[in-house]
């Protein structure tokens, strides 16, 4: 590994690399501590899916539609989409500063026969070392960084022309404090308490500006709601609390 080490990028939270290394254990377990991303996944899939599907003019209802991408998972915990991938045909890399998730997530996909290119790493480390990506996973992962700003510049460096980059995150609205904090971490225990800090969320407009900066530009945006009658979440208009944001590189001219 080429660069600085995984523990001394200037991007890293080591409170947040900690906190989340405790929870490895839970990353599979559908009614544990992420019980809420087991149910989020089906709307970040098909998200993901339906973007990279039409950019790269692939079959969306193939086996295998993203064979033969190079396909980076920043902050992949326990797996939970670098797996999806894989299944979907891409070459994953998926990398997580906490040696504890990486080997989860390891274990995991060894027993469910996926060849996948689990790294502890950061984004940082693969940029000095020149790696490129025709798509990067940036999901659930800007909220916990140290500088937003200079995290999406480095991801702007790792995305080949013409290659998509996904955000996942969270805005800083009262609203989003309401469900995001209060609700999700103190009322209906859906995640740990202290998993968010709603100082650190991000609007969409910040975003945009980040990704602007970076060479980069967003070319759709949905929100993602949960419905308390069906238990599931769905794609919306509605950006106040969660909101995924698809941005690409323009190709060489």
């Amino acid at each position: 590994m080429t660069g600085s080490g995984p523990q001394t990028a200037p991007s890293l939270d080591a409170e947040e690399v900690a906190k989340f290394a405790r929870l490895a254990a839970e990353w599979w377990n559908p009614h544990g501590k992420f019980a809420v991303l087991h149910k989020f996944n089906p709307v970040r899939l098909a998200f993901i899916r339906d973007h990279v599907t039409a950019r790269f003019a692939r079959d969306p209802h193939g086996r295998r539609p993203f064979e033969g991408l190079a396909l980076l998972d920043i902050g992949c915990g326990g797996g939970l989409l670098s797996e999806p991938m894989a299944r979907l045909g891409a070459n994953v890399v998926a990398i997580d500063p906490s040696a504890t998730n990486i080997a989860t997530a390891r274990v995991h996909a060894e027993e469910a026969g996926l060849a996948i290119d689990y790294r502890v790493a950061t984004a940082e480390n693969l940029a000095a070392a020149g790696e490129d990506f025709d798509v990067i996973l940036n999901m659930e992962v800007i909220e916990h960084v140290v500088d937003p700003a200079g995290f999406v510049a480095v991801c702007g460096a790792l995305l080949k022309p013409g290659g998509l980059i996904f955000v996942a995150t969270l805005n800083r609205t009262l609203k989003s404090f309401a469900f995001a904090i209060i609700g999700a971490e103190y009322v209906l225990g859906w995640l740990p308490r202290g998993t968010h800090h709603w100082e650190k969320f991000i609007t969409p407009e910040e975003l945009d500006g980040y990704l602007a900066a970076s060479g980069l530009k967003a070319v759709d945006s949905a929100g993602v709601i949960f419905n308390p009658l069906t238990g599931a979440w769905a794609r919306s208009s509605d950006t106040d609390v969660n909101y995924m944001t698809v941005a690409d590189k323009p190709a060489d001219p």
